[in-house]
C-alpha cells in the first residue's frame, strides 16, 4: 500500500512553517510513481501561491522527489542549459488521503545544485531567525543538520534524483504515458 497518492493523480503541494501557518502552495503536480516511502511527480509552468497573496508561475518543466523518510525534497528543473536542483530541507512529506495534497513543513534551509553538480546552501540566516522565533526544538535542529549532510552525500554520490539518468527516465515516462 502506498502512503502517497496513486500514479496518474493530480495533486497540490503544500508547504507549511513550523508554527502551522501555510507557506506556499503549488497548484498541480502529476504523480508519476508512488510507494510507501517515495513519490515522484511532474509539473510544468504551474501557479504557485505564497502566504502573502503573491502568485507566480514556474518557468520550466520539473521532476519532483518527495519522501516520507527523509527531511528534504528535491525539485529537478529542466532548463535549456541543463538540470538545476532545488532542495528544500523540511519535514518528511505526508498525505492523508482526504485532500488532493501532499504536505511538509519548510524549514527554510535550501540547497541549490547546478548542472555541474556544484552546490550552494541557501537561507542559513533565515533558518537561524525562524529557529529562534518559532523555538525549533534542539532535536529538529539536529535532524535538519544531519539531513543537510545526507543531501550533500546524495549530491556527491549521484544518488536518487541526482543520478544522471533519473530526470531523463522520469521525463520519458511522463511523455510516454501522460503527454497528449
Amino acid at each position: 500500500m502506498s502512503l502517497f497518492p496513486k500514479a496518474g493523480s493530480k495533486i497540490e503541494i503544500q508547504s507549511y512553517k513550523h508554527n502551522g501557518t501555510l507557506h506556499r502552495v503549488w497548484e498541480e503536480t502529476l504523480v508519476l510513481q508512488s510507494s510507501k516511502t517515495d513519490m515522484i511527480g511532474f509539473n510544468d509552468r504551474i501557479m504557485v501561491s505564497e502566504s502573502d497573496g503573491r502568485q507566480w508561475r514556474t518557468r520550466e518543466p520539473a521532476i519532483c522527489y518527495f519522501s516520507s523518510d527523509f527531511w528534504f525534497n528535491v525539485i529537478c528543473m529542466i532548463r535549456e542549459d541543463g538540470i538545476y536542483y532545488y532542495c528544500n530541507l523540511g519535514s518528511p512529506t505526508t498525505f492523508d488521503g482526504t485532500e488532493r495534497a501532499i504536505k511538509y513543513i519548510d524549514y527554510d534551509l535550501d540547497i541549490k545544485v547546478f548542472p555541474d553538480m556544484s552546490y550552494t546552501i541557501l537561507d542559513e540566516d533565515e533558518y537561524e531567525r525562524h529557529r529562534r522565533e518559532m523555538n525549533y526544538p534542539k532535536a529538529i535542529d539536529r535532524i535538519l543538520k544531519q539531513n543537510v549532510q545526507e543531501l550533500i552525500n546524495w549530491i556527491r554520490g549521484r544518488k536518487g534524483p541526482f543520478n544522471p539518468t533519473f530526470v531523463d527516465e522520469w521525463y520519458r515516462e511522463y511523455e510516454a504515458r501522460y503527454r497528449r
